[in-house]
């Protein structure tokens, strides 16, 4: 995916607790709001786990809402929201996931995060913890993202750079994957990353129907673009929709950019800018990632060979595969197959 997949991701992260998240019971969720948090970020957090279901219809995730002090939090809204549960939520987690507080996320440094917060970061050792937008700078305060990439939100990247210059801060994308800890970037991103833990738990079809409910993208890579300067086309110019609904049913095939530009009766020249205006990508980026896609959805969902999934995905070659798969997810086909299904089902 000429390297614009997701940074340092990984199938699972190594060494987090409750990593048995097909186990018998629901894989626990705590969120962690503060004074300041913002109200979409945390009901997207329980909407798109609350949401994740196993093929017989239970519950796979298991969602509380905590605090340092159980109570009434403040929002960056005119309501405040009520946290039923303290800190011990956060003890017991296998995820916790921190999201943004307009109040104090800017103001924290290395060393300078309120001493109860740094108590219930500490206690949530080896549980996967990840942010959404400027929750990023407690983890980076609590030191928890020294020596890892990370990202927030764009207008925050540059303070947060140079206050944490531990840390190597990716303003570009959407999200960053470093296996234990995750970051996302503003609001939008928030969903991408919890459909992306969603799929990286389950597995694409239950990240998809987690999707499908809430009339989400399905998955956009980490490594795509966080801020587009025109994500809408002018109402003057043709969006790249239609030709990226065309590719999308036809993977398989050798597409070329000039059949892409010829579904829109656009130049080679215009479609390709146009096309990156809107996705943050160039098409053949993107043809390669939607190619990943559904090669990681055919390793998860059949015993097909790397070859036949070579094909069916339109890489053409098992060795090709093998190449942009490793690129793009950080292993091989049948390394990912493995996690997914616990057999190889066909050499990788």
């Amino acid at each position: 995916m000429n390297g614009e997949g997701v940074r340092g991701e990984g199938v699972r992260g190594e060494g987090v607790r409750g990593e048995g998240v097909r186990g018998e019971r629901p894989h626990r969720v705590a969120v962690l709001v503060r004074d300041g948090v913002l109200p979409m970020e945390l009901g997207l957090v329980h909407q798109l786990f609350g949401n994740a279901r196993s093929p017989a219809g239970g519950r796979l995730y298991e969602l509380t809402t905590c605090a340092l002090t159980p109570g009434m939090i403040r929002t960056d809204a005119d309501f405040p929201v009520h946290a039923e549960h303290g800190p011990e939520a956060v003890a017991a987690a296998d995820t916790v996931i921190i999201p943004a507080s307009h109040e104090e996320d800017e103001s924290l440094g290395p060393g300078a995060l309120p001493p109860a917060l740094a108590d219930v970061l500490r206690s949530a050792a080896g549980a996967r913890i990840a942010s959404i937008c400027t929750g990023a700078f407690a983890l980076a305060a609590a030191g928890l993202l020294d020596g890892r990439r990370a990202t927030t939100h764009w207008l925050s990247a540059d303070l947060f750079a140079r206050t944490f210059p531990a840390v190597t801060v990716d303003p570009d994308v959407l999200y960053v994957d470093e296996g234990a800890v995750l970051t996302s970037a503003g609001e939008a991103a928030g969903i991408d990353l919890c459909l992306h833990m969603i799929r990286r738990d389950h597995g694409a079809a239950v990240a998809a129907d987690v999707a499908r409910r809430n009339v989400v993208p399905p998955h956009r890579e980490g490594g795509q673009a966080q801020y587009i300067r025109r994500p809408v086309a002018e109402p003057r110019l043709t969006s790249t929709g239609r030709a990226r609904e065309w590719a999308r049913t036809r993977l398989a095939e050798p597409l070329t950019l000039a059949e892409m530009a010829g579904r829109e009766s656009m130049s080679v020249r215009t479609f390709s800018r146009r096309f990156r205006e809107e996705t943050g990508l160039t098409p053949m980026q993107w043809l390669t990632q939607r190619r990943v896609d559904r090669a990681r959805e055919l390793l998860e969902e059949t015993d097909h060979t790397v070859d036949r999934i070579a094909a069916e995905a339109g890489f053409g070659t098992g060795a090709s595969l093998r190449q942009h798969f490793q690129a793009g997810v950080g292993v091989s086909p049948g390394a990912y197959r493995m996690t997914f299904r616990g057999t190889r089902g066909g050499s990788g």
